[in-house]
C-alpha cells in the first residue's frame, strides 16, 4: 500500500488498471487490486461474514452517534470500526449456526463520562416511555448540564428511534412518545449521557425490553 503525496496525478477513487485508489483518514492511498480467491470460504469464514453483515446492518443508523461517542479517536480504527468490533466480539451469540444480537450486551456509546445512577425506564399507555435517574452531578467528571439521550430499537421493523438531547442530568426525568407504528411491538432500549461540548459520553446502559401499548 502506498500514500499519494499530491503528485502529478493527485488522489483518485476507484479502480485504475491493477490498482485501487481511495481516501483513508484524510490520506489518498493506492494499493494493488486484490485477487479473487478460488477457494470456497470455510464454515468459520462464512459465520464471520454473517456476523459482520448482521452487526454492520444493525449499527448503520447509529453511525452519527458512534462517530462522536464510541471509544477514542486514537489508533488506527475509527470509532465506527471500534463499535463494529466490540459488537461482533461481545454482543453476538450463535444459535443453531446463525448469529444473533444479544441486546443487553450492546453498547450504543462507550466512553469515560460518569454514567447514570439508579436509572429506570417505565412503559405507559399511548407509546409513552418515562426515564428517571438520580442526581450524581458531583461525582467524578459528571456535570449537571450533561445531556440525556434515549435509544429505542424495534427488532420486528429493524428500525431505531433516537431521542437526543432530551434533558440535562440535573432534570432527573425525561419522557418520550413513540410513533403509533410501534404499538403492539417490542422495543429494546438504551440511554446515554454526553457532555455539552459533545466530546465525551458514558457507556450506555441497557434499560430492557418493552411492549409498546
Amino acid at each position: 500500500m502506498a500514500t499519494i503525496m499530491k503528485g502529478i496525478l493527485g488522489g483518485f477513487s476507484g479502480k485504475v488498471g491493477t490498482v485501487v485508489g481511495f481516501n483513508w483518514r484524510g490520506k489518498d492511498v493506492i494499493r494493488s487490486r486484490p485477487k479473487p480467491s478460488s477457494k470456497p470460504p470455510t464454515d468459520k469464514q462464512k459465520l464471520q461474514q454473517m456476523k459482520f453483515k448482521l452487526v454492520v446492518g444493525f449499527l448503520q443508523p447509529l453511525k452519527s452517534v458512534q462517530q462522536l461517542f464510541f471509544g477514542t479517536r486514537s489508533g488506527v480504527k475509527s470509532r465506527v470500526n471500534q463499535a463494529v468490533a466490540y459488537t461482533i466480539n461481545e454482543a453476538v451469540e450463535v444459535i443453531n449456526d446463525l448469529p444473533e444480537l444479544v441486546y443487553n450486551k450492546v453498547l450504543i456509546t462507550r466512553g469515560d463520562l460518569a454514567g447514570f445512577q439508579n436509572v429506570a425506564l417505565t412503559n405507559q399507555t399511548g407509546g409513552v416511555l418515562s426515564l428517571s435517574w438520580e442526581d450524581n452531578s458531583i461525582q467524578g467528571n459528571a456535570s449537571d448540564t450533561d445531556l440525556v439521550n434515549l435509544v429505542c430499537y424495534c427488532p420486528e421493523t429493524e428500525t431505531f428511534e433516537l431521542f437526543l438531547l432530551l434533558a440535562q442530568r440535573s432534570d432527573l426525568t425525561a419522557t418520550v412518545t413513540l410513533p403509533d407504528v410501534y404499538v403492539g411491538k417490542t422495543v429494546e432500549t438504551w440511554a446515554y449521557f454526553n457532555n455539552q461540548d459533545q466530546e465525551k459520553a458514558c457507556n450506555s446502559p441497557y434499560l430492557g425490553t418493552f411492549t409498546i401499548t
